[in-house]
């Protein structure tokens, strides 16, 4: 009896000094378009998890084109990430009304929320309910390589028009330099230039209308007019060859290899031109510049709106309180300002700008708070099905496979099928 009561006794001992198992969280992401992002997010867990050794966070990446086509089926099974990435806009209430998403309102505290700005809590807000965290703010300006634009004889901050940009385009292809870089396999890069068109011509206004379906929805006069703007871009030829086998990675690299004059590009370019470019130098800050995008004569938009996106993070249905332990530590002051200050995003937590370093992007940071409004992407704003039909009508514009009129009703169409 001795024997089997010192076992038990030995037994006992065991589970008590055994691990507890740890939970596990699965986030699903982008592929960040450098290292440094996987680096950051890896640093990110690593301490969370030596402060919550009870938590364990499996962090997954799929390209942009994976992630939108295998999340749909993904958050509708048993293998549904806790946390994933959101570009928030038209997609993200699609997702809320279909049910996957989990209101964590009751897990996040104020003292937290009041740390965001309140623009980004907004973004992540929907009828009411908070489903998620914002991380950064992208902003989509016109790059350009001073010397290569300098030996064209162009000055691109005299560029403020539509015109004015096809103008500078031609002369710089006269010069025999390519006048734009673009990742055209990837499509909403070129998505970029009909969805700005459509900021500048339609305005705030004229895109929620089109969006409701009023005057002709988003085949009507503004789109069709946005549409027929991109297309006078496209006649002019002037991407680089091969832009359709070109993704966008792939076209930061080329941009910072001096292979084109400009790029449309979000913010994150500054940083991501030089990481994939061949030298891994890129295109030198004094030698970087940018304009915001030109104003369309006659158009109804503010020609101080920027285009762009706040992105974060959403809690899928069913996903436990360390999802959102996790979230709001991913999101505090310390990481927010070591992230802003990898040239890659416009930090949303209110003093982590204090990490920007870099002027380019310490300036359209200040472009984007002089703001009046902040349109989202219009592959984003739209919702999933119309984004994917502007996308392709935006690359079938470029390649000259489709007419502005065809365009805008294809989008219209998708809109229709909502």
């Amino acid at each position: 009896m001795k024997r089997y009561a010192a076992l038990a006794v030995l037994a006992v001992g065991m589970f008590a000094s055994a691990p507890v198992l740890a939970e596990t969280v699965k986030v699903l992401s982008i592929e960040p378009n450098v290292k440094e992002g996987r680096d950051f997010y890896a640093s990110a867990i690593e301490n969370f998890e030596k402060a919550n050794p009870d938590i364990k966070i499996q962090f997954d990446y799929l390209d942009d084109t994976s992630f939108k086509s295998k999340l749909p089926t993904l958050l509708q099974s048993s293998a549904r990430p806790d946390i994933f990435y959101t570009w928030t806009g038209g997609v993200f209430h699609e997702q809320a009304d279909a049910g996957v998403l989990k209101d964590i309102s009751g897990e996040v505290d104020q003292k937290t929320l009041d740390t965001f700005a309140p623009g980004g809590i907004k973004a992540l807000t929907y009828n009411d309910k908070l489903y998620g965290l914002p991380m950064y703010a992208g902003v989509v300006v016109l790059f350009y390589n001073k010397d290569l634009t300098q030996k064209a004889g162009v000055d691109p901050t005299t560029i403020k028009t539509w015109d004015d940009f096809l103008a500078a385009v031609k002369t710089i292809k006269d010069a025999g330099i390519t006048p734009i870089v673009v990742g055209g396999k990837s499509k909403w890069p070129l998505q970029h230039y009909f969805g700005y068109l459509a900021t500048r011509i339609a305005g705030v206004d004229g895109i929620a209308a089109a969006d409701a379906g009023d005057n002709g929805g988003l085949a009507g006069p503004d789109f069709v007019k946005a549409a027929e703007e991109f297309k006078k871009l496209a006649d002019l030829q002037p991407f680089q060859a091969g832009f359709m086998d070109t993704d966008n990675s792939k076209a930061g690299g080329l941009f910072g290899d001096g292979r084109g004059a400009f790029i449309l590009s979000g913010n994150y370019m500054i940083g991501a031109q030089k990481r994939n470019s061949t030298s891994g130098q890129g295109i030198s800050d004094d030698k970087l510049g940018f304009i915001p995008f030109p104003v369309v004569e006659g158009g109804k938009g503010d020609p101080a709106d920027t285009f762009g996106g706040v992105n974060g993070w959403l809690v899928s249905k069913e996903a436990s309180p360390a999802a959102t332990k996790f979230l709001a530590s991913l999101m505090d002051l310390d990481n927010q300002t070591v992230s802003a200050g990898m040239d890659l995003w416009l930090p949303i937590v209110k003093g982590a700008d204090a990490g920007i370093k870099n002027a380019n992007v310490k300036a359209i940071a200040n472009l984007l708070a002089a703001a009046p409004h902040h349109q989202l992407y219009l592959d984003q704003e739209l919702g999933a099905n119309v984004g994917a039909a502007m996308n392709d009508a935006s690359a079938e514009l470029a390649t000259g496979d489709i007419s502005p009129e065809e365009a805008a009703q294809k989008v219209e169409e998708a809109r229709e099928m909502r």
